[in-house]
């Protein structure tokens, strides 16, 4: 599940778009090439610096001739708009053409548009994420085809504190294509993650995000889970990675219609969720499942609840917290974190809360 609303611009692909290059860094901060404005006297004195144009091929097989970026290219648009953007900071130095810089625009001219696209993030380890994401923020009637702010944000905040997660069992509700899921699993080493939706679109391309990952299909331990009152089973695709080998579960999940039986075989220690606190009708059926959930447990200890929310509306964000207020469920604000894992063009106001079901 994921809001309606403007588009945040994600962050590009790490290896991929980038003018850190320019600063002789590894490619680690995304920028669009339209807001790159900032740093543009850095870059065009840095190319005056550099008249053998050894500045602009460093960027070039940093970004667009990176292997990442081949072989998971972003969309056709941005890496059209990001070389033209380098080719008019280059022409601006009056330096000789650079046949390379024309020559990967070219290729990129002779290009289809597609509908689908390539985004890698890179967490701490220098190890990518990369998804499979919608070029548009509305797809097959969902906008949960892309990865929004409040999913980095989470994923940050998991990997700063990771002993949260480490040898659990984690459930994701509204666990959109897949970005929160998969940086947990390969840096905080879950015992078992379910990753959970609703939209079958989102569920299809959460699976092949999961395979693009390194996590594989082991024949023999597909995991059934209940999620529909009248007794239809829905087969939930397990995956294992070779390396980290946490459980890993794809369900659907409606938050409507999951009984508590069928929840009580998940017995998750931690819940977490993003951006799902965007619509009065969608926060009134996320705290049905977290009263669920709660009722749920038997003799176990109640889960840990993480939501991340983007506060877009306010009057739709204190109705979240005086709904919680009403059933009961106690929450806190976490405090933010002090420096940024991932960087944003803007930085989104995002809260997460702890609850206590």
């Amino acid at each position: 599940m994921a809001p309606p609303g403007p588009d945040p611009l994600p962050l590009r692909p790490a290896g991929a778009l980038s003018f850190a290059a320019a600063r002789g860094s590894d490619v680690r901060v995304r920028h669009h090439p339209a807001r790159a404005g900032q740093r543009r006297p850095e870059l065009e004195q840095n190319l005056r610096i550099s008249p053998d144009s050894s500045l602009l091929l460093d960027i070039l097989h940093k970004t667009v001739r990176h292997p990442l970026c081949a072989k998971y290219p972003p969309s056709t648009k941005y890496r059209r708009s990001f070389l033209t953007e380098l080719i008019k900071k280059h022409e601006a130095t009056a330096a000789e053409p650079l046949d390379e810089l024309y020559d990967a625009l070219a290729d990129i001219l002779n290009e289809e548009e597609s509908t689908r696209s390539y985004k890698s993030y890179l967490l701490p380890s220098g190890e990518p994420v990369t998804l499979s994401e919608s070029v548009a923020i509305v797809s097959g009637g969902t906008t949960g085809l892309i990865t929004w702010d409040a999913a980095l944000q989470l994923a940050q905040w998991a990997i700063e504190n990771n002993s949260a997660f480490r040898d659990r069992t984690v459930l994701e509700l509204g666990s959109g294509i897949g970005f929160t899921g998969i940086a947990i699993c390969k840096t905080c080493h879950p015992k078992a993650y379910v990753f959970s939706d609703c939209h079958p679109a989102v569920l299809q391309q959460l699976a092949e995000n999961i395979r693009l990952n390194g996590f594989v299909l082991e024949p023999g331990k597909t995991r059934h889970i209940q999620t529909e009152p009248q007794g239809q089973e829905e087969e939930a695709t397990n995956y294992q990675n070779p390396k980290l080998n946490p459980r890993l579960i794809v369900a659907e999940l409606d938050w409507g219609s999951v009984t508590e039986k069928q929840l009580l075989d998940l017995q998750p220690d931690v819940v977490i969720a993003a951006d799902v606190v965007y619509d009065p009708e969608i926060i009134l059926a996320l705290i049905g499942m977290l009263q669920k959930l709660a009722a749920c447990r038997v003799a176990r200890k109640a889960p840990e609840v993480y939501i991340a929310v983007t506060v877009r509306n306010p009057d739709t964000y204190h109705l979240f917290q005086a709904e919680l207020d009403k059933v009961g469920i106690g929450w806190q604000i976490i405090p933010a974190h002090s420096k940024s894992i991932f960087l944003y063009d803007v930085q989104p106001n995002v809260t997460i809360l702890q609850l206590f079901i």
